[in-house]
């Protein structure tokens, strides 16, 4: 779910073709929820296969990620780990939210209203681990990077950033900047003409890159800071104070430096705040990791797609497409190192 900074964070529109023969870490947990979100049938079910077995998370990955690869993207999915205690309230939240759009999507059903009980249904997706282990072994056959953080996937993912190992985070969530990403991408895997959830409305949806030295400088505020600003506004890890959003929390922070202050001169208190503010800035991170692409292994992924009902033809035509965009990738860099030798 993450913390919303729409309201005070400006992205620049980018074109995939921006980020040709970039790595990117990939948060696998927020790209799957999307593809089992959106990737359903007219009555909101997902796509399933004979077996009444969800498949909507394979057609994303394989089809999707192609798209990627043929833009010359190198993705690596970062898989979150055990989750902080901190962050139960928000598990169980989103629980009883999904049961909840369960119900609601089943009424909907019952009533023959498909616009309404499509919305609801987007919001019933989960992760089973079937879904999980599904999603790991396609990745993995792809010959892409399949990262296990400890923790947070996104704190996995901002630290490689971080590093230099990749050139940016990628995710829906803000989060990755308060993890410490220089640099994160949203809509990398969902850019184009997409429904406005609940609406008979469609907008182009833009891939965008924030940089977070440039955003953090323009709001006069540095990470540390930030991460106290959402902390007030509320995180997966605490619960935010009624009333302040993310402009307000910005002005107190900006006004008084520090949620220290803020709670000592206002009636805000927030109990947790070090306990919140060590995970962001100081969370588990592993180095047990290897971006480096592996070429796809094709028998294994004909075998996996047929055995939930994928069409052979199809898959062989975007493994086709993959392998071909490798190629001329790796053809590229190889013409831009005799240019820079010469």
């Amino acid at each position: 779910m993450g913390v919303n900074l729409s309201p005070i964070v400006t992205a620049k529109e980018i074109e995939l073709e921006d980020l040709r023969g970039r790595t990117v870490a990939v948060d696998a947990y927020n790209t799957i929820f999307q593809f089992l979100s959106i990737i359903r049938q007219p009555d909101g079910k997902p796509l399933m296969d004979a077996e009444g077995r969800v498949t909507s998370h394979l057609s994303g990955i394989l089809y999707r990620t192609a798209n990627l690869i043929e833009a010359g993207i190198e993705p690596s999915f970062v898989f979150d780990g055990k989750p902080n205690e901190l962050k139960a309230g928000t598990i169980e939240e989103r629980i009883a939210r999904r049961e909840k759009a369960k119900r609601e999507y089943e009424e909907a059903l019952a009533e023959g209203d498909l616009k309404k009980a499509f919305s609801k249904a987007q919001q019933t997706a989960r992760m089973t681990p079937e879904i999980l282990e599904t999603s790991k072994k396609l990745i993995d056959l792809m010959g892409l990077p399949v990262v296990q953080a400890p923790s947070d996937g996104e704190a996995q993912a901002a630290y490689m950033c971080g590093k230099g190992d990749v050139y940016a985070a990628a995710s829906q969530d803000f989060d990755s900047i308060l993890f410490g990403a220089p640099l994160l991408v949203r809509n990398l895997t969902i850019s184009g003409r997409r429904k406005v959830p609940g609406k008979q409305l469609y907008r182009d949806v833009k891939t965008e890159i924030i940089d977070s030295k440039e955003m953090l400088s323009s709001l006069g505020v540095t990470r540390e800071q930030l991460v106290d600003v959402c902390m007030m506004i509320g995180t997966d890890f605490n619960t935010g104070i009624n009333g302040i959003g993310p402009k307000k929390g910005l002005k107190l922070i900006q006004k008084y430096g520090s949620l220290e202050k803020v709670m000592e001169d206002t009636d805000i208190d927030i109990p947790e705040y070090e306990e919140v503010r060590e995970i962001f800035l100081n969370g588990p991170k592993s180095d047990d990791y290897d971006v480096k692409l592996r070429p796809l292994d094709r028998e294994g992924i004909l075998d996996l797609m047929n055995e939930y009902g994928f069409s052979e033809d199809r898959v062989n035509n975007v493994l086709n497409k993959i392998e071909a965009a490798r190629k001329a990738e790796s053809d590229r860099k190889k013409q831009r190192s005799l240019d820079a030798w010469f």
